[in-house]
């Protein structure tokens, strides 16, 4: 376990991934944030609530920082939390931690803002989806 963290999702990085200098290219490391964040809404069981069938999430902001590059077939850890739910937003970090060596090699942070589609602006998180995001698990 990481101090923090009840949610974990180990990825591998392909062939595909790699850049002429033969480590992860940089835009992969939103995609693999992309994955995780989606893997731990599943595993907090959003779909389940009415309410969030009828959110609408946008990135707002996405903040990464660089700290070690990952290579081809190195396998690591994404490790998720919900930092922090907001009127309309919530924030969400997301490490990338090789899996073999535990080096914490990735630190993503992600606001996400509830839109509502019709009316062209933010909405309110809904009290139901809030209190599923901050449960400790």
């Amino acid at each position: 376990m990481r101090e923090g963290f009840t949610f974990v999702h180990r990825l591998r990085v392909r062939y595909a991934e790699i850049d002429g200098q033969k480590v992860v290219f940089n835009s992969r490391y939103l995609e693999y944030a992309d994955v995780a964040l989606s893997e731990y809404w599943r595993w907090l069981q959003l779909a389940d609530l009415p309410e969030w069938r009828a959110m609408e999430f946008h990135v707002a902001r996405a903040g990464v920082d660089y700290k070690a590059p990952f290579r081809y077939d190195d396998e690591f850890d994404a490790w998720v939390r919900t930092e922090r739910v907001g009127t309309s937003s919530v924030t969400s970090r997301i490490e990338l931690v090789h899996a073999q060596t535990g080096a914490l090699h990735t630190v993503i942070e992600l606001v996400h803002v509830n839109v509502d589609l019709a009316a062209g602006r933010s909405a309110p998180v809904p009290p139901a989806v809030r209190d599923r995001m901050l449960e400790p698990r």
